[in-house]
């Protein structure tokens, strides 16, 4: 058997977003793996710098109206749907007012990060857990993309771990070279430590303010493989990646990754169904 959906969760699309590295692979790899033969569903967050009217975003009710309870605190959660009629594709948003709707997607309009980029993060992946459950929709490789989406393959493992929607699931986590610079003030821990998720889960204490570093760090702890998605990346990140036991891909070019990360996909899945 082989691994025949693969859920793409993205940091940024074009052409949502402007033209990335990540925005750009993360536009074209879902494409061409879908033109691969596998079935494919991909997520991103619904900036508020996002236009709805021209990109034709539009509410599925169906999918909407649950709520997300972050540091105690109920964020109702809003899934909008797209299409890029180009690639014959559908990308779903994960939305809410309190963490999605400033006008911009990191930081300010002065380049400053927003202080609750980690609840931000917290609130996108459970989202995306979310729907994926209510969609009824298995997937067999899960690929990560963009430190926003670094909590997955935690979530994954240890609350949605007996979830018969991921119980099989294999994550793959691309690291690249786009890091947060203001580390997660503390009490990081205490977000997560509400969701089941154990302190013995963790890299690091409530005490602790996580820098991207010791984030990643725990997105690749809890992964089945590992892409470098940049040409350069942290060199200590690289190390730890390609010690951590599980399948690692090197960098590869614009002409070959699409294939590349197609054969991955089956070396993570039967690597980890051995």
């Amino acid at each position: 058997m082989k691994a025949n959906k693969v859920l793409f969760i993205t940091q940024e699309i074009t052409p949502y977003l402007p033209e990335s590295e990540i925005a750009t692979i993360c536009r074209n790899l879902p494409q061409g793996i879908q033109e691969r033969g596998r079935e494919i569903r991909t997520f991103m967050p619904k900036y508020g710098n996002i236009n709805e009217r021209r990109n034709q975003l539009h509410e599925v009710i169906r999918l909407s109206g649950m709520n997300l309870i972050i540091d105690d605190t109920d964020h109702p959660l809003i899934i909008k749907v797209a299409s890029i009629q180009a690639a014959r594709m559908q990308v779903y948003f994960i939305d809410n007012d309190d963490y999605f709707q400033r006008k911009f997607t990191i930081e300010d309009e002065n380049g400053v990060e927003f202080e609750d980029n980690d609840e931000r993060s917290i609130f996108y992946v459970r989202g995306v857990m979310e729907t994926v459950k209510k969609l009824r929709w298995v997937p067999d490789i899960i690929h990560c993309h963009g430190w926003i989406t670094a909590l997955a393959p935690l979530y994954i493992k240890r609350v949605y771990a007996e979830d018969p929607s991921f119980r099989n699931s294999k994550i793959v986590y691309s690291v690249y070279d786009n890091d947060y610079k203001v580390p997660f003030k503390a009490g990081f821990a205490n977000k997560l430590i509400q969701d089941e998720i154990k302190l013995s889960d963790l890299k690091f204490k409530p005490e602790d303010s996580v820098d991207c570093t010791t984030l990643t760090k725990l997105a690749i702890d809890y992964s089945d493989g590992i892409i470098q998605a940049s040409q350069t990346i942290n060199p200590d990140i690289q190390v730890y990646a390609q010690s951590a036991g599980i399948p690692f891909l090197p960098y590869q070019n614009s002409e070959t990754y699409i294939d590349a990360y197609n054969d991955f996909y089956d070396v993570v899945w039967e690597n980890a169904n051995k």
